[in-house]
């Protein structure tokens, strides 16, 4: 079954974080309840948050989760009726950790609207990137190790537009494409934290 658009601009938006974070996930699984057992006497008075291992899966996400408003008028998106319009998806391991947060939406404006609404949102993160705009998507910056965020590989298709603000650790994006004579978009949270 083929990935669904907001899954994919969520994959886009998170795949090279979200599988150092998995993996570092999978090995600190493994570590922790050994290093637990050989430091048990000496720190027993250690914060149980940072011997903590989890994972959370939902299908629903809020405008609280992903940090952004909802557009006037738009609803919830539903591509069929066993679709979800949300994901939340949250994996850590200690002091490492990542949250994943996809709100699907429909609007009957049209996405230079709704891009304009979000151009807006998105600046209280920082510079707006436009990852349409050739210099945006193409500006990745020397540094790698840098926390600047980028547009990297992403190439939205035509008459798709893509927006993104914050930081690699906490990035806010928005994907909007046409959708009939109206609009449907993708909010995206994503945070990681100790993937580096």
């Amino acid at each position: 079954m083929a990935k669904s658009r907001s899954m994919k601009l969520a994959t886009k938006i998170a795949s090279s974080q979200a599988l150092r974070a998995a993996l570092l996930f999978l090995v600190l699984a493994a570590a922790v309840p050994l290093a637990a057992q050989d430091t048990k006497d000496s720190n027993s008075q250690q914060s149980s948050d940072n011997d903590s291992i989890g994972f959370n899966l939902g299908k629903n996400a809020s405008a609280k989760d992903v940090g952004l408003p909802i557009y006037p008028g738009a609803r919830r998106h539903k591509d069929d009726t066993n679709d979800s319009s949300g994901l939340n998806v949250g994996l850590w391991g200690g002091a490492t950790g990542l949250k994943l947060f996809v709100l699907k939406m429909d609007s009957t404006d049209a996405p230079e609207k709704v891009a304009a609404f979000y151009r807006k949102a998105l600046a209280k993160f920082g510079t707006v990137l436009d990852c349409n705009n050739a210099t945006a998507a193409t500006n990745s910056g020397d540094d790698k190790s840098s926390k600047k965020l980028t547009c990297e590989d992403e190439k939205p298709k035509p008459n798709e537009i893509s927006l993104k603000a914050g930081t690699k650790d906490r990035q806010h994006a928005v994907g909007i494409e046409p959708n009939g004579t109206g609009t449907t978009f993708q909010l995206v949270y994503v945070e990681t934290k100790g993937t580096d």
